[in-house]
């Protein structure tokens, strides 16, 4: 155990079922889920198990909590139920944590990118030149989404084995045109929700032009915290296109509340979200949350999601379900059960103890990483926007991303992963650096991000205001100490 996990939190070292559990929990997903044999990381120095290092990386990937791996383990000596049955558990806990209504539709992916096959399938047939995809910062939301988003695979081998190519079309999939809208203008900073919906209303008169069916991709929490457009620019562009137009909202870094989540699916929304993010839960697992009324309308399932899906995983109402094979994928219910358990657990919390917390935190940062280490931070608005800042939801401020490019050993954008994985090797992790600064010689300057998950909000609001205060400054002081310039 300890060989091939050399990072282990000591507690499960050796202990019944562990070895058993990791195995489960790094199976049925592609080759981003695989664990290095020598590291037993994966390739975004994450793990399904508890580990010693410490991080703040949940705008990439968490390493699981103490608390899920003992309830997984508790799950499996109990007797893990059948893949449909576990699967129909998770959508009636997923409905009650969000307060839903009951006959939201709710499809499991193995990722946050499969989920974009979920959005696509929902518009099937719609126009007679098929889909135009209006993609929202394409380099904010997930380097494979620029080909899922296109119904193409995006690895070379799918969560059931099959062999596929990167930019492969998805058999049986209507025709898919993707434009992707900039997030940030030519200096990076964030263009304002009234721009990005003119840009957005020209791309649904050419897609209406072309005979094609709108998709438009609404960002709620990119990889440096976006939302894009807000709500009043929805409204006045659904009022417009009407049935020209669907919504997918990009959730997916999970920092939403269950609110916000009921105003989208309101408004006819898919709503994509996955457990791995700010939700806490082991990589990789998503899932999709559908009005009934789009099920309602839905035509058949593409042939080529038999490579992709399993029959559980969709909605027993879905057209074409029945040609999905009724195999398992016991790592995957696993993996979203240890993310619900987390938003259970969050959600039980209440917003003012997740308050004291995350204002806890972004002390900690200004005072660490940008008054005494001279980092700058990356607004997620527009700078001097007074309203947009005002506005912006407090679950936002649970991400931090920073540009540190002042430091040495991180002007570029690739000198900022170097770094990044130097951090790692003194046991200190954060999220990957994102392309949202530009340089004036072409390329992109140095990032990195800090972000509090779902289980550490819970752990550490159990502290009264004195310890929170010192454990919060201890935790991002050990990453402004790792990351200072010694003169």
């Amino acid at each position: 155990m300890v060989a091939r996990f050399p990072d282990i939190d000591p507690a499960y070292e050796g202990r019944e079922g562990v070895a058993e559990l990791v195995a489960l929990l790094c199976s049925g997903g592609d080759a981003r889920i695989a664990l290095d044999p020598e590291t037993g990381l994966n390739r975004y120095l994450a793990a399904p198990y508890p580990r010693r290092t410490l991080a703040l990386a949940s705008s990439t990937a968490n390493d699981i909590s103490a608390a899920a791996f003992d309830h997984l383990l508790a799950v499996k000596s109990a007797g893990q139920a059948s893949y449909a049955e576990h699967l129909d558990a998770l959508r009636q806990r997923i409905i009650a944590a969000y307060s839903l209504d009951r006959d939201t539709g709710i499809i499991f992916a193995p990722s946050g990118t499969d989920c974009e096959f979920i959005a696509l399938a929902a518009v099937q047939g719609r126009a007679k030149s098929g889909v135009h995809n209006i993609l929202l910062g394409a380099d904010e939301v997930g380097s494979g989404c620029v080909h899922s988003a296109r119904g193409c695979h995006f690895a070379d081998s799918t969560a059931l084995g099959h062999a596929t190519e990167a930019g492969e079309p998805v058999a049986g999939m209507d025709a898919v045109t993707l434009c992707d809208v900039p997030v940030r203008c030519a200096h990076g900073e964030a263009r304002s929700s009234s721009e990005i919906a003119q840009v957005i209303r020209a791309e649904i008169v050419h897609a209406r032009e072309q005979e094609q069916h709108a998709l438009l991709h609404v960002v709620h929490g990119s990889k440096t915290g976006l939302i894009l457009p807000r709500l009043r620019e929805i409204d006045a562009l659904m009022a417009e296109f009407g049935d020209h137009l669907s919504l997918v909202v990009d959730a997916c870094q999970a920092r939403i509340t269950s609110q916000a989540v009921r105003d989208y699916l309101a408004r006819g929304a898919i709503v994509l979200l996955t457990g791995s993010k700010f939700m806490g839960g082991p990589p990789f697992s998503g899932f999709a949350l559908v009005p009934a009324r789009l099920i309602e309308q839905a035509a058949p399932l593409p042939r080529g999601f038999a490579g992709l899906f399993r029959r559980a995983e969709w909605d027993a109402r879905w057209p074409g379900r029945d040609g999905l094979e009724q195999s398992a994928n016991p790592g995957l219910a696993l993996r979203l059960d240890a993310s619900i358990f987390e938003l259970e657990r969050f959600e039980a919390l209440g917003h003012e103890a997740a308050r004291r917390v995350i204002l806890a935190f972004q002390r900690a940062i200004r005072a660490l990483l940008l008054h005494r280490n001279g980092f700058r931070r990356i607004e997620p608005y527009r700078n001097g926007n007074a309203e947009e800042a005002a506005d912006h939801p407090i679950e936002m401020l649970t991400l931090a991303t920073l540009d540190v490019s002042a430091h040495p050993q991180a002007a570029t954008f690739e000198d900022a992963r170097v770094l990044h994985l130097s951090l790692e090797a003194k046991g200190l992790r954060l999220g990957q650096p994102v392309k949202c600064v530009p340089r004036e010689d072409g390329n992109w300057a140095g990032t990195l991000r800090a972000g509090l998950s779902m289980p550490q909000i819970c752990v550490l609001a159990e502290l009264s205001d004195h310890a929170l205060e010192r454990a919060m400054f201890e935790q991002v002081g050990r990453f402004a100490d790792a990351l200072a310039v010694t003169a």
